[in-house]
């Protein structure tokens, strides 16, 4: 099932496209009581969306207990803000609907890899409270993830960065203040959800000080993560199930969700 997250326009919308209408793919359980649910983010360098990092994290979601939503949110030639409003109207719709999908209204979270794991980080550390008094009832809910998962994220625009991602997100030579605003690391706050990061050392695509530098932060403002780093692998595994090491990122994560209070019985 698919779910157009403005069906009248979205904000910035510049055509009429499937690309200029961004949107959540469900991947809903069947369960006697409420469930946890994730938002899947794929990767891609804010350029494309990787199809293995999406509809296969969902079904492994399912896998545990746990609902979750494809989202796919605006790429290049869309530039910030266009994802981060995609990221929080997502939270929002899925929390404005849980009741309809049997979700846990309080048990919302957001997964990305790469660049999106750069957006789902940014909806972590930039989330905005409910407007009581918008006309659109989903903009009067939080968009506040109660947990964030980031695999072998892009994190910062200011050290250690992907140089592809942030040209596709803030254009060329972006102002200092702006690189520095969506550089997860210097934004994390005591409010910054439970985080679960998995990275590998020697990723020859975003280099593993992004995962690091985001867990330091945490760690400063005692926001509870969970951190692993494989020896090595090249960036964009996914499942990562066919890798030596880094294939247990799924059982180590399943844990961690089951500690948060988010998967379910299977």
């Amino acid at each position: 099932m698919t779910i157009e997250l403005w069906p009248n326009g979205a904000p910035y919308q510049a055509g009429e496209t499937e690309e200029d209408r961004p949107r959540l793919v469900a991947f809903p359980v069947d369960s006697p009581t409420p469930v946890g649910c994730v938002i899947v983010c794929p990767g891609g360098g804010y350029a494309r969306r990787a199809d293995h990092e999406g509809n296969p994290i969902a079904e492994w979601l399912n896998s545990l207990g746990i609902a979750a939503f494809v989202l796919h949110y605006r790429v290049a030639p869309y530039r910030h803000p266009a994802p981060l409003e995609d990221c929080r109207r997502a939270i929002r719709w899925v929390r404005t609907h849980a009741e309809q999908y049997g979700i846990d209204p309080d048990k919302i979270g957001m997964l990305g890899f790469s660049a999106g794991g750069h957006a789902t980080a940014m909806a972590g550390v930039h989330h905005e409270p409910g407007n009581p008094e918008a006309a659109d009832p989903i903009d009067r809910v939080s968009s506040r993830p109660n947990a964030l998962i980031l695999c072998y994220p892009v994190i910062s625009f200011v050290q250690s960065y992907h140089a592809g991602s942030m040209k596709n997100l803030l254009g060329d030579e972006p102002p200092m203040e702006l690189r520095e605003r969506l550089s997860g690391e210097l934004a994390v706050n005591a409010e910054t959800p439970p985080t679960f990061l998995w990275h590998t050392a020697d990723d020859p695509g975003v280099p593993v000080e992004n995962a690091l530098m985001f867990a330091a932060s945490l760690s400063r403002h005692k926001v509870p993560f969970d951190l692993h780093v494989y020896e090595s692998g090249r960036h964009g595994l996914g499942l990562a199930d066919t890798h030596p090491q880094a294939y247990t990122w799924t059982l180590e994560c399943a844990n961690w969700l089951r500690k948060q209070g988010f998967a379910g019985q299977v």
